[in-house]
């Protein structure tokens, strides 16, 4: 019985109210969610391609059932109990609808507003923030198979950010939405262990931009969608497979340019690659196009494509070395169809030309075994086989020095797994600095380009992560002897075997493993190092500049390094533009020559990033590191009882565990503050706040250079670039805004200049409109001032005047009567 506020002065016997004519307001249906692992077919290698055979599981994802929308349809109250004024609904309150839907909740004027339940006759309830009859705020649905919405809502539809659950917890979806659609970002769990998920971008209920998704299998796909596929760059690594491709996709398929890797097992007592790798052109999923094979036995392909099958005209490198350049047909090289490895024959075609040597075996290891064709294409073919000969036996007379030196340098700064490396071009650069070959009046830029000369598809000169094997370190450094000698001593009957042993003499064997350089001079400090080194080859790719020599290559000078910390803010009174020059000097006489200085020098990413870790030495002082500290460690002066009563005993625990690992280990003191900082007393999303002795648990001074290469690439050098990228990108943002303003102005400014002759002319139209009536007025009023004269003067024509009898005048002393008066007042 509804309990009335203000009685009415009409009884009724039955009140029956419309709280709505109809509502169009909606509640979304359960979430569907059907979800399969994208397939993505790839042909593999052949066998001797030693490829690996995919091995991939489709999740099984359940499907909810599908609900129809509930609705309020035409809401006739049958029945109602609660508060009431002025005859509406008002307060707390429970309205039984005529369609059998209850509401229970709180009523304003006659209408659901507040707080409230809604049941509807299938079960499907919500419970939440309603809005003059509209779902409308925060709240919670329920379906009957138990799945459930919490979140925000929109006109009964999911709108804002909300958490979804499907039956049995099965599906579980955390992130934004649109007029009932996943739409901005969103994570989703497709299992209740949580092994299957996708967290990224979503568009319409759909995955649509960035995003990365784990299958049940392991698999892990990390980049672009469209329409819930796999489109635009990204990476699909397959984990039971051993296998990975980074590059394009489309509609899900492999498609454009990536990269495509297998995984495989070395073999033993080699330093081969532990893999087969495919870079170039992929269409619907095949290699075709152009493309270079790398193979786990050190064998490379170079050349044309298609479906997955060597066809066209390529350049192939043995596992011994040996070359052939020409035509390819389904795999097979058309002048040699049954002996793809070319077992002891080689065949070169240089500049259109084609040259060819047939000779015995090689005298060393078939995997040593060197390739100098571009050199003994300089001499007769006569003496070819003489050439090599000699310069291998100058090999086996320093083969043992030659792989310790490879073995070394290859092994700088990474982590000794099983005793085998391979060196990278890094590495490679620090072997040729070490030895002095940059002494020559070249650079290693220049040496790049000398070594790389005639190579087939070589996407990246400078990359400094390009693996070198033994037998392509032997074979770089006989050529580079070669062309060395020649520019020493400016003499053309100088042979490869006398140069290689004159610069292995000179230069390679007294020099090698003297470690120079501000980076793997101290193997500790270059493996804490090697952390910035990807980010790093990011900026120095960003900033490298047109070469002026080469028209398609992008190089970074000296200067361009200076003005590249210059624009960054690096440079201070501390870090001089003179700090800069003798920090590129001390690796490279060439930098100064007394009071000159010749800062057109290339610079490779090596001297690049040596040249960062030096300026990080003499940029962050102790008074630097003291303020990051203070700043991190102490953001409020806290004694240690304070701190105590704050935090709880369990953090303080984590937090001295961390302390007592970095003292046992001697971790860089970021590192200790990163694990430190991970847990709270509060939750985890704020900090530790705690105190140490800065003397006795952070000793700076024994892990100074950690905390100054933290600080300078962490604190002030990525910062200041990833700063001036987004000022970069804003530049142009900021013109197209500058540009619309002043459009806009233009466009107001011409707008207001038409209104204002648009006024003026108005004005003039009104002002002669004016004068003209009031012309028109004076123009009347004169002809009516002549009409009204002329009428005057026919008046006076027309009228006869009566004549008059003469007056006597009265005369003196004669008295008038009155009745005499009475006839002259009358004449008158």
């Amino acid at each position: 019985m509804a309990k009335t506020k203000k009685k009415d002065n009409k009884k009724t016997d039955k009140l029956k109210v419309e709280l709505s004519e109809e509502c169009n307001s909606k509640v979304s249906p359960a979430l569907v969610v059907s979800v399969e692992e994208q397939l993505i077919t790839c042909r593999k290698p052949t066998s001797c391609e030693a490829a690996v055979k995919k091995q991939g599981l489709t999740p099984k994802v359940p499907t909810p059932e599908v609900y129809q929308e509930p609705f309020f349809a035409q809401l006739f109250v049958v029945k109602y109990e609660g508060e009431m004024v002025d005859g509406l609904y008002d307060g707390e309150g429970v309205a039984y609808f005529k369609d059998g839907n209850v509401y229970r909740g709180i009523f304003s004027e006659g209408r659901m507003h507040g707080n409230g339940k809604y049941s509807w006759t299938d079960d499907v309830t919500y419970e939440g923030d309603f809005i003059m009859n509209s779902i409308t705020g925060h709240g919670l649905y329920t379906w009957p198979n138990g799945s459930q919405y919490e979140g925000e809502v929109y006109n009964g539809l999911r709108h804002g950010t909300g958490q979804y659950t499907s039956e049995g917890q099965e599906v579980l979806f955390v992130g934004e939405w649109l007029n009932g659609k996943r739409h901005g970002k969103g994570t989703i769990y497709y299992n209740k262990e949580r092994t299957s998920w996708y967290e990224g971008e979503w568009n319409g209920g759909q995955k649509e931009g960035w995003g990365i998704q784990r299958f049940a299998s392991g698999n892990i796909y990390e980049g672009q969608w469209k329409e819930n596929k796999f489109h635009g760059v990204g990476r699909m690594r397959w984990i039971s497979a051993d296998e990975e491709y980074t590059g394009e996709w489309e509609n899900g398929i492999q498609n454009g340019y990536g990269s495509h890797t297998w995984f495989t097992k070395r073999e033993p007592k080699t330093q081969f690659s532990m893999r087969n790798e495919y870079v170039g052109s992929f269409v619907s999923g095949a290699r075709h196009g152009y493309g270079q094979f790398n193979y786990a036995d050190g064998s490379m392909y170079v050349g044309e494509w298609k479906n997955n099958t060597k066809h066209g005209m390529a350049k192939f490198i043995s596992k011994s070395g040996q070359v052939y350049i020409g035509e390819f047909h389904n795999d097979q090289m058309v002048e040699f169809p049954n002996n793809p490895a070319l077992l002891g024959s080689r065949r070169n075609s240089v500049n259109g030309a084609d040259n060819s040597y047939v000779g015995a075996l090689s005298l060393i290891d078939t995997y040593i075994e060197v390739d100098i064709s571009p050199l003994l294409l300089m001499f007769p073919q006569s003496k070819w086989i003489e050439e090599m000969k000699q310069v291998e036996y100058v090999i086996l007379r320093n083969l043992m020095d030659l792989r310790n030196i490879y073995s070394f340098y290859s092994s700088l700064a990474k982590e000794n797994i099983d005793n085998t490396f391979l060196m990278t071009k890094l590495q490679f650069w620090r072997f040729l600095k070490d030895c002095e070959m940059h002494h020559y009046n070249i650079t290693l830029s220049e040496i790049d380009r000398i070594l790389t000369a005639g190579d087939v598809g070589t996407q990246e000169v400078h990359c400094p992560f390009e693996t070198i094997l033994l037998r392509t370190f032997i074979s770089k450094l006989i050529c580079l002897s070669y062309h060395i000698c020649q520019i020493k001593s400016q003499e053309d009957n100088l042979s490869p075997a006398d140069c290689f042993s004159k610069i292995l003499n000179e230069n390679i064997l007294p020099n090698a493993k003297k470690v120079k350089g501000f980076l793997f001079s101290d193997l500790h400090k270059a493996a804490h190092a090697m952390c910035y080194i990807d980010k790093c080859w990011e900026i120095y790719r960003t900033h490298r500049r047109q070469s002026t020599s080469t028209d398609c290559e992008t190089v970074m000078q000296m200067r361009h390094f200076i003005w590249l910390l210059n624009d960054l803010n690096i440079t201070n009174k501390t870090l001089t533009v003179k700090n800069i020059v003798d920090i590129l000097a001390a690796d490279d006489t060439s930098v100064r020559d007394g009071n000159e200085m010749n800062l057109e020098l290339e610079m490779t990413f090596l001297e690049f990033f040596e040249a960062l870790l030096g300026c990080a030495a003499i940029c962050v002082t102790d008074e630097t590191i003291n303020e990051f500290s203070r700043n991190e460690l102490f953001p409020e002066e806290q004694t240690h009882e304070d701190v105590a009563s704050k935090v709880s005993t369990d953090v303080l625990e984590r937090v001295s565990h961390c302390l007592d690992q970095f003292r046992s280990k001697n971790l860089p003191r970021g590192q200790f503050m990163k694990n430190a900082w991970k847990f709270t007393g509060k939750g985890q999303n704020q900090p530790v706040t705690f105190y140490c002795n800065k003397k006795t648990d952070l000793d700076i001074n024994a892990d100074k250079w950690f905390i100054q290469i933290n600080i300078f690439f962490g604190k002030m050098f990525f910062p200041a670039h990833e700063h001036a990228e987004k000022i970069k990108e804003e530049i142009p943002k900021y013109r197209l805004r500058q540009a619309e303003k002043a459009r806009l102005i233009r466009i107001r400014e011409e707008e207001e200049a038409r209104l204002r002759s648009l006024r003026a002319e108005e004005e003039a139209r009104r002002l002669a409109e004016k004068e003209a009536e009031h012309a028109l007025a004076l123009a009347e009023a004169m002809k009516a001032a002549e009409v009204l004269a002329e009428e005057d003067q026919t008046v006076q024509l027309q009228i006869i005047p009566k004549e008059e009898p003469p007056v006597t005048p009265p005369q003196s002393g004669t008295k008038s009567t009155p009745g005499a008066a009475r006839k002259k007042k009358k004449a008158a």
